[in-house]
């Protein structure tokens, strides 16, 4: 490493979810940053090797993390009568990831500057000083327990940043960790015309409660459309389904530029985390196509708005989150646009990653 220049190219390995695909359409925000990122590291000619899960993006070439392996049907039942058996998909996952840092941490990890791990998963925070690069793990999450007791096994090995200084803050008592918001490219969520609806998008789960959209639009007198993956059938069907008509209608899981569109055609953005929401990636995509955002403040949610982009309700509040639709509505779009341009874009959000390695390195050859 004592080569090393500081503006130079770097080799960057980036480790990804092995649960869904990097590739649109996008199953979450973490799967959309980490496409994102990996396209404009390249992009601005740093050599990018992307280790995700099956059925990703092919123009990354991207190394699927672990092998397709089907439970054998005898061995399975057989081992179901053990109560303390782990589930099948937890023990693959855990081996996909295992493989991958056994593998970096030979003659495979010299051919890398950093390991950015983008992941969920334990172990490449656990088995970060068993590699001969600096791993970097950004905090997508607040603390889980089993990536509290990795932090703690990797004896300070490891970096972190976080998405959102709300996200920093939950991690504090056991990282420090630099705040990186996510960005979303501007230009692939250009500034639409406004319209007539509102807009929910997201992941279909209860921590993301768009059936609260729904209640809060009805009250708010505007007719609203749910776009997003349905990750959980029952909660769907249970929750939101019921919910459904002229006035709210579900539009599908839609891919980048019919979900821009769509973002770009709506009066108002409504963003309803019964969670506190580690970032709030949606939000940002609707400033960005010029939408105004009514959201409950939870998480990291108040940091993405500002008092002339969005308007911000107590988590849990429909009548206040109503109100809330009805003031959003009336904020100037250009002003939406801007901020996104200034505080929100994805060349901001790489930049600090790109110093971000380069910190790292820098402290590795002065080691």
């Amino acid at each position: 490493m004592t080569g090393f220049l500081p503006r130079e190219a770097l080799r960057v390995c980036l480790v990804a979810n092995s649960r869904f695909p990097i590739g649109e359409p996008f199953t979450g925000g973490l799967e959309s940053m980490t496409w994102h990122l990996a396209r404009e590291l390249v992009r601005r000619g740093h050599d990018v090797a992307v280790f995700a899960g099956a059925g990703s993006d092919p123009a990354l070439g991207a190394t699927q993390l672990g092998v397709d392996v089907l439970p054998d049907p005898l061995r399975d039942d057989l081992g179901r009568h053990d109560v303390d058996a782990a589930p099948h998909v937890q023990v693959a996952e855990h081996h996909a990831y295992l493989s991958l840092m056994l593998e970096l941490g030979g003659q495979d990890g010299e051919r890398y500057d950093v390991l950015h791990n983008n992941s969920l998963h334990y172990l490449p925070v656990a088995m970060a000083r068993s590699l001969p690069m600096p791993v970097l793990t950004t905090l997508h999450t607040p603390p889980q327990w089993w990536l509290e007791s990795a932090v703690r096994l990797d004896r300070g090995a490891g970096s972190f940043a976080a998405v959102s200084r709300h996200t920093a803050a939950a991690w504090s008592a056991i990282t420090p960790s630099a705040c990186v918001p996510n960005g979303v490219d501007v230009d692939r969520w250009p500034v639409g015309p406004g319209g007539a609806t509102a807009v929910w998008s997201g992941r279909v789960v209860p921590e993301k409660a768009p059936h609260d959209a729904v209640l809060a639009a009805r009250r708010a007198g505007i007719p609203i459309v749910l776009a997003g993956p349905v990750l959980d059938l029952a909660y769907f069907r249970e929750a939101v389904a019921p919910l459904l008509g002229s006035e709210a209608t579900y539009a599908g899981h839609l891919d980048q530029s019919d979900l821009a569109a769509l973002v770009g055609g709506s009066a108002v953005a409504v963003v309803t985390p019964a969670w506190d929401e580690p970032y709030g990636l949606v939000a940002a995509e609707a400033l960005s196509c010029g939408t105004p955002v009514a959201a409950y403040a939870r998480g990291g949610l108040p940091e993405v708005l500002t008092s002339a982009t969005g308007r911000l309700a107590t988590g849990g509040d429909v009548d206040m989150l109503a109100s809330a639709i009805g003031d959003a509505m009336t904020l100037d779009r250009g002003q939406c646009r801007a901020h996104a341009e200034a505080a929100l874009s994805l060349e901001r959000m790489v930049d600090r990653y790109e110093d971000l390695y380069r910190q790292l390195l820098r402290r590795r050859v002065a080691a």
